[in-house]
């Protein structure tokens, strides 16, 4: 028989178990060439909806590319909060990662939670950032120890080549066209990716050198509207890197990785198929897989992103209650604009009545 202190301490270690398990959604890869791999999607961002593109991004490296995907969220007591920087949730699925995707920001990841991403570096293992990524975290801590450390406010810069600097075009006026870096027009990472529009304006980008591989320039367009114009003057002269791939040099000093970042990725700016496609090719690449002429990026499940923007309403995400779950395979969830959002029907939404 087994006594009550026993039962007790077996329904705890269930509970804590199964509570583990919930606050990531793991996406189990179906045949495909990434078969075998695993890709890790860190989530957590006030203003870009991170939550939302992640999911995403993996039911279509799950579904269509064979890679098995576990998705990070933010949480505050019980549901997904996207304001939370502390509540970063899940980094111990790094351990058995063949790939990070992080478009997090300003996050203050745990001791115990920062652990993962400083072994995952020093493996050398690969990273995709994308928009805030060049600002995923905040804070005295660092990521290892010693001189060669990587500060979380460092990660940016030392990981994917740049830190916030700022906004090039116009918040929530201008959009960003990828434009083809000629030199590198033939590299893999670009197959098939045709026209990119992102309606979040451009990042500022200064700190990038010759041993980065610009892939995509980003101009600024007069509206957010896909369609819009290029603007004229010295706004896009010279145009701003939208997409690169960076050498780096883990924080033990001397492990080196390779990560590819776009500051592309609202997750607005993810109905533009060719940004899906770059980061998809770009997943193959540093994973060392051929990369498809032309990757399937059609969405898994329907997509209707919500558009950008802070959210000051303590309540809002209380509300809302997310779960992981509901992010799911078969699951299409649709959140409301955050206050103060500029028109903008350029992007799939569910029918009314």
């Amino acid at each position: 028989m087994i006594n009550n202190a026993l039962k007790t301490l077996l329904i705890y270690i269930l509970t804590i178990s199964f509570s583990n398990a919930a606050d990531t959604l793991f996406l189990k890869g179906k045949d495909g060439p990434g078969k075998g791999k695993h890709i890790v999607i860190i989530t957590g961002d006030e203003e870009y909806r991170s939550e939302e593109s992640g999911p995403m991004l993996g039911k279509i490296l799950s579904q269509k590319h064979g890679f098995d995907c576990t998705v990070v969220f933010s949480w505050t007591d019980g549901y997904i909060d996207p304001n939370n920087q502390k509540g970063l949730r899940g980094l111990k699925s790094l351990e058995k990662a063949d790939l990070m995707i992080i478009g997090t920001r300003f996050r203050q990841p745990s001791n115990t939670e920062a652990v993962h991403i400083t072994n995952y570096l020093n493996a050398g293992k690969p990273v995709i950032g994308f928009r805030t990524a060049t600002h995923a975290f905040t804070g005295g801590n660092k990521f290892g120890s010693g001189d060669s450390a990587i500060g979380f406010g460092a990660f940016g810069r030392k990981v994917l080549g740049e830190q916030w600097v700022n906004h090039h075009g116009a918040h929530k006026r201008e959009g960003a066209r990828g434009v083809v870096e000629e030199k590198n027009k033939n590299h893999s990472v670009l197959n098939g990716v045709g026209d990119v529009f992102a309606p979040s304006d451009v990042y500022g980008v200064r700190h990038l050198t010759d041993q980065d591989t610009i892939l995509l320039r980003g101009a600024v367009t007069k509206t957010m509207d896909p369609k819009s114009e290029n603007v004229e003057g010295k706004k896009n002269d010279p145009m701003q890197a939208l997409a690169w791939l960076h050498p780096y040099v883990a924080p033990d000093g001397k492990t080196k990785g390779e990560a590819f970042c776009t500051t592309a990725g609202a997750s607005c700016d993810f109905v533009s198929e060719g940004l899906r496609r770059i980061v998809i090719n770009a997943s193959y690449h540093l994973t060392g897989l051929k990369v498809p002429e032309k990757a399937d990026v059609d969405y898994v499940d329907p997509f209707y992103p919500s558009f950008y923007g802070f959210i000051r309403d303590k309540n809002w995400f209380k509300d809302l209650d997310m779960q992981a779950e509901d992010y799911g395979l078969g699951k299409t969830p649709h959140a409301p604009d955050p206050p103060g959002t500029p028109s903008w029907p350029h992007r799939p939404m569910p029918k009314k009545g």
